[in-house]
């Protein structure tokens, strides 16, 4: 087996942040959210990212979150927050706190708002945070998602950080949904954790040496796609995986849509019961009612059945 560095595998969900009346975090439905998640399927838990409306929140806003999950109960051994700011202070700051909260490792982002840089600004720039957090314990996985940050990774800077921080930047999740640009990262760097952002992208990747996925539909097939994982395991390919694959990927292309954050928390309302799901925080908007009922209707068309309400 290759020797890898990172401490996660199998299969995150994008955590969905709730939000109260007042579209501030709600920490006491992101904890029932949160466990009912591990209990359901998941191996861990990437809050603070796209799904989880991570940049609509400030700093405090959401050093508060990964510290009040700790304090709820929530293990943070099996979190890997997003940390990745536009401003290096910013990032630091927030890294820092996840380490000293107990993460074993953090989702970062490259600094996005100014496009087109340089592979020598981004190495720059992710070795100012490396040094000045100055900690061991930071496991670095970086996020590839140019549809969005407009800032991708990559492999020439991704062979020069595992050439100077083998033993921090350990892995990746790639967003992009292009498949050979995953699959062809974990081939060429072995060791090197990749996860597919992408449900329908799961098994492709395993088998070319991904080490799981981190996914906004886990939010509510987080019970299929643990269950594939442990197959995959278990069993390695086949049949039996193959088959169990199709109903993610049905879910994914029903789910996307729409937009993401806005449908899965028009799933977790209508199956906790609880409106407070349906909170979001501008410019993100709740689902029309003839949007909200035309995904419910596809969604249920797939057959998958969500594991009773936390």
């Amino acid at each position: 087996m290759t020797e890898t560095h990172s401490p996660y595998s199998g299969v995150f969900a994008a955590v969905l942040t709730p939000q109260d009346a007042n579209k501030d975090p709600d920490i006491s439905r992101m904890t029932q959210h949160s466990q009912w998640l591990l209990a359901n399927g998941c191996d861990g838990l990437a809050i603070l990212g796209t799904t989880g409306e991570a940049n609509s929140f400030g700093l405090k806003e959401r050093i508060g979150i990964i510290e009040d999950l700790v304090a709820a109960g929530v293990p943070a051994d099996r979190m890997m927050p997003g940390t990745g700011c536009c401003a290096i202070p910013d990032t630091v700051a927030l890294t820092k706190a996840a380490l000293d909260a107990g993460v074993k490792g953090v989702l970062m982002l490259p600094p996005f708002y100014y496009k087109n840089p340089s592979d020598d600004g981004l190495f720059a720039g992710f070795s100012e945070v490396i040094q000045r957090l100055g900690d061991d314990r930071l496991k670095i996985y970086i996020y590839h998602f140019p549809q969005m940050s407009a800032v991708p990774f990559s492999y020439d800077l991704i062979e020069r950080f595992l050439k100077e921080y083998p033993e921090t930047i350990v892995g990746m999740k790639d967003s992009s949904g292009d498949l050979e640009n995953m699959a062809g990262a974990a081939e060429k760097f072995p060791g090197f954790a990749v996860f597919p952002g992408s449900d329908e992208l799961l098994l492709p990747t395993l088998r070319r040496g991904g080490v799981g996925c981190i996914t906004a539909c886990a939010n509510v097939v987080s019970a299929q796609a643990g269950a594939l994982w442990q197959a995959w395991n278990a069993e390695g390919d086949g049949d039996t995986v193959a088959a169990m694959h199709e109903p993610l990927t049905a879910a994914r292309n029903v789910i996307t849509k729409y937009p993401l954050p806005p449908a899965l928390k028009a799933l977790m309302s209508r199956h906790t019961g609880d409106a407070g799901w349906l909170n979001l925080r501008p410019p993100l908007m709740e689902l029309s009612e003839a949007d909200k009922q035309a995904l419910f209707a596809e969604f249920d068309g797939i057959g998958v059945t969500l594991p009773k309400a936390a």
